[in-house]
């Protein structure tokens, strides 16, 4: 499309808008092509940036364009001693919105709640335009308060207050996602193995399996869910009692990747076949297991940087005035790999 004269005669000063007429999009369109976001055709992004380079729009106006007369910066504060939560949340924040446009502060409370408010001391200190803080697991924690000058999202663990607004994966969705798999691969005699029972994630992956169980007309394989702690150790040892129990099992769903391997090194040293004997399904989608292990694992995956991406989106959405209480869940996906197909 033609760029018109008439337009690029704007001052210097222009806007978000100016930019879209110049281009002949929409303004939304002119955003996502200027900041970095998927879902733009090339030749669209192209004719927005030479728009903008017409007259001049600079990318901290589009900053300005996105939250109002901010900072350009946020804040997320996070009690995930390892980053298998965070960073993932971090990349899909700042796909959001645009690692160029608007600077993410990471802080890591590591489970401490006096850590934890000398973050948020500093982090307002700074004068973020708002907060996203990230859970060390998916049970609700205390909300940070009412009276904080900026807005805050909760990803990963919800926060208690109704008011505020979180953003969490399905682990319900996740456990049924791993039996239906399993199933519609000829499985019957399908037993669940997890972590500590005290954690809400274990108690909703499990009502996921016996949901999805429930629904094929099939019972659990084993007598019960096998609760534990999140590790190989836990693992190994838990499938060999299910293997005592019922030697006729052919499928273990299990509560995290963890777990998995152990049951993986398990099954293999009883000289079963994954995934011809028994199939095998962990949780996490923690690349440096799934791809590490033999076979490589089926896994379930939360979807973090599209949690941290919805997370970003939901607090620009409060920057601007259009704050949204409630916890919204996203959906999980299933990686299938070795550990629950067989080709021979």
């Amino acid at each position: 499309m033609p760029v018109h004269d008439d337009v690029a005669a704007r001052p210097r000063n222009a806007t978000l808008k100016d930019v879209a007429a110049l281009a002949g999009v929409s303004v939304a369109t002119a955003s996502k092509a200027l900041n970095g976001k998927g879902n733009v055709h090339p030749d669209t992004r192209r004719r927005v940036v030479e728009a903008a380079e017409r007259i001049s729009f600079t990318p901290n106006q589009l900053a300005r364009a996105i939250v109002g007369k901010q900072t350009g910066t946020v804040g997320l504060l996070t009690h995930d001693l390892e980053g298998r939560f965070s960073l993932p949340i971090l990349m899909g924040a700042e796909d959001a919105v645009g690692a160029d446009q608007m600077s993410v502060f990471l802080c890591d409370a590591r489970g401490d709640t006096i850590r934890e408010q000398h973050h948020l001391r500093a982090l307002l200190s700074r004068r973020v335009d708002g907060l996203i803080v990230v859970g060390g697991q998916t049970d609700a924690r205390p909300t940070l308060g009412r009276n904080l000058p900026v807005p805050v999202v909760y990803a990963y663990a919800p926060s208690l207050d109704p008011a505020d607004a979180s953003v969490i994966p399905d682990n319900t969705h996740g456990g049924t996602l791993a039996a239906q798999h399993l199933v519609a691969t000829g499985r019957r005699r399908i037993a669940h193995i997890s972590g500590d029972v005290a954690y809400l994630a274990a108690r909703e992956r499990s009502e996921g399996v016996q949901l999805a169980l429930t629904a094929a007309g099939l019972s659990l394989a084993g007598g019960e869910v096998l609760y534990g702690s999140w590790s190989e150790a836990w693992g190994r040892s838990a499938a060999l009692t299910l293997l005592d129990r019922d030697p006729h099992i052919d499928a273990i769903v299990c509560g995290s990747d963890l777990i998995a391997r152990g049951a993986l090194e398990a099954l293999r040293g009883r000289g079963v076949d994954v995934p011809r004997d028994v199939a095998v399904i962990g949780f996490d989608n923690w690349k440096v297991l799934v791809e590490g292990s033999r076979p490589a694992l089926t896994s379930i995956d939360m979807n973090f940087e599209a949690l941290g991406r919805r997370a970003a989106e939901r607090l620009i959405d409060a920057i601007a005035g259009r704050e949204r209480p409630g916890i919204e869940t996203l959906d999980c996906r299933l990686v299938v790999r070795g550990s629950t197909t067989y080709d021979g």
